[in-house]
């Protein structure tokens, strides 16, 4: 009997020890190799992402030169009646548009057609005879030239006023 509990003891497979170490570092190498690339791959999209944002909207501001056009009177400008009938106020205000010159049914050999000019001078009357009184503070005059700028691009299409100037504003 002692010499078959010899045997056992001698027959006994090892313990996995030795193998079970080596599992668990390959273990842990794919984990962090497949995290790592996870987290690679999270950061390139999102530096990419941001990047191609910038790109277009580079993109978007250069253009090339644009045709000026002066609304309203050479002199005066534009005078309109602002803020509604009962509010008795008047803006005289000199508005410069750059336009789009490969709009071909907006601008012929570098001059406004006058459909597009009738359109353009109605928009912009529009837009400010419809403006409340405390938008057209000095703060708020981005606002209004945005406003100008979609109001025509939204009539005559995307694109035709690349911008709005304002050079002469006088509120009474």
């Amino acid at each position: 009997m002692a010499d078959d509990e010899e045997r056992d003891e001698d027959e006994a497979p090892e313990p996995k020890s030795k193998k079970s170490p080596i599992i668990l570092v390959v273990v842990l190498v794919i984990v962090t190799l497949a995290l790592s690339v996870a987290i690679a791959f999270f950061v390139t999209t999102k530096l990419m992402s941001e990047a191609a944002i910038e790109q277009q909207t580079a993109a978007a501001q250069h253009h090339d030169a644009g045709i000026f056009k002066q609304l309203g009177d050479e002199k005066e400008g534009i005078l309109v009646n602002v803020g509604g009938q009962k509010a008795g106020k008047f803006l005289k205000t000199k508005i410069i548009l750059e336009l789009n010159p490969g709009k071909k049914d907006v601008v012929v050999e570098g001059v406004v057609t006058p459909i597009a000019e009738t359109k353009i001078q109605d928009a912009v009357l529009q837009v400010l005879r419809s403006s409340k009184l405390d938008e057209f503070d000095a703060s708020k005059q981005d606002d209004l030239k945005r406003k100008i700028k979609d109001e025509i691009n939204g009539l005559l299409g995307e694109g035709t006023v690349y911008d709005v100037y304002i050079t002469s504003f006088l509120l009474q």
